[in-house]
């Protein structure tokens, strides 16, 4: 099972091979990556720099050019397919179904994988972008319970990724339009959930509160963790209470899970966090490391123990951690 661990900056990257990652994905300083935030993500010079270190080390590296370009920017997605061609890269992450038809025209040797962006959720629809588009693999999206994935794993004629840890997305996702609602600038084609220009954070009376485009998303106690501001993560009053009405701030761990996953044949585990530091990456990386080789030596005992869970706890979103829709046994 492939360790695939996020690289926000060259530090990043280089952090996250140091530390046992059998591959990292990136994106360019535009909006053909999901992550397009200010301070993060590379220059062309710093990507050839990033992928020579990367190789040098025997290891793979990944460009997610995983957002949806519109009629008047269509030539950015092109540019940036031609320059990860260019540099070298081993795979590109792709969603839309232009860019997959273009690159694999373009640059037919490319190894395509299709990012989670593009809500392929069933052995059908993945057959479809292999038969179409040549792809080699299919990240799922972070909905599928574990049977669901099993499935998917069985029926599918490319291999599956999944992710490992890392925040959740309550979404269907590629296809949310919470920010955009709110913002104006859709995650989907501007790269960007809560776009910082847009969040703001101001002391009150009542506590801290967190806004996004003067929307009220949360208000912090003194002793209360605050995690960035995304609409889906906001706590509002509904039906006379103030609770997390769509989703709670926690990590997905699935760790537990390891000896299933290997079981299905699933190819590789990703780790989610490009916005995070470099320490976040490190420490991750190590966890995750040592308990995918622990469970390839010996799936059926495996167990993971409590320093990595104690440690995963510590860097999740909201300080805790669940299976997710993993979990849903009873299906």
């Amino acid at each position: 099972m492939e360790l695939v661990c996020p690289a926000g900056n060259l530090q990043g990257l280089k952090t996250a091979i140091d530390s046992g990652a059998d591959a990292v994905y990136f994106g360019f300083r535009d909006a053909t990556n999901a992550r397009h935030f200010a301070g993060l993500n590379f220059s062309t010079e710093n990507a050839a720099e990033g992928i020579d270190y990367a190789h040098n080390r025997g290891k793979r590296v990944f460009l997610a050019i995983n957002t949806y370009p519109q009629p008047h920017n269509w030539s950015a997605w092109q540019n940036a397919v031609d320059q990860a061609a260019d540099l070298g890269v081993d795979v590109l992450i792709v969603a839309d179904t232009g860019v997959l038809d273009y690159a694999c025209e373009r640059w037919p040797d490319l190894a395509l994988h299709l990012s989670v962006q593009a809500s392929a959720t069933s052995a059908e629809a993945i057959a479809f972008y292999h038969e179409r588009f040549g792809i080699r693999r299919a990240v799922l999206p972070r909905v599928l319970s574990l049977s669901q994935v099993q499935r998917v794993c069985a029926d599918s004629p490319v291999e599956i990724e999944v992710f490992g840890f890392g925040s959740l997305c309550v979404m269907v996702e590629g296809r949310c339009l919470l920010s955009s609602h709110v913002t104006g600038k859709s995650p989907n084609s501007f790269g960007a959930c809560s776009p910082g220009e847009f969040v703001r954070w101001t002391e009150t009376p009542a506590g801290l509160e967190s806004r996004l485009n003067g929307v009220l998303i949360d208000r912090y106690g003194p002793r209360e963790h605050s995690g960035y501001p995304t609409i889906c993560k906001g706590r509002y009053h509904v039906a006379g209470q103030t609770t997390y009405a769509m989703e709670q701030p926690v990590s997905l761990n699935s760790l537990p899970l390891l000896p299933e996953l290997m079981r299905a044949g699933v190819a590789a585990l990703k780790v989610e966090g490009r916005q995070r530091s470099p320490a976040y990456v490190r420490r991750v990386t190590r966890v995750l490391r040592s308990a995918i080789d622990a469970c390839a030596s010996d799936p059926k005992t495996f167990t993971p123990n409590d320093t990595w869970m104690s440690e995963l706890a510590g860097l999740s979103e909201g300080s805790q951690t669940t299976l997710g829709a993993f979990s849903r046994y009873w299906q």
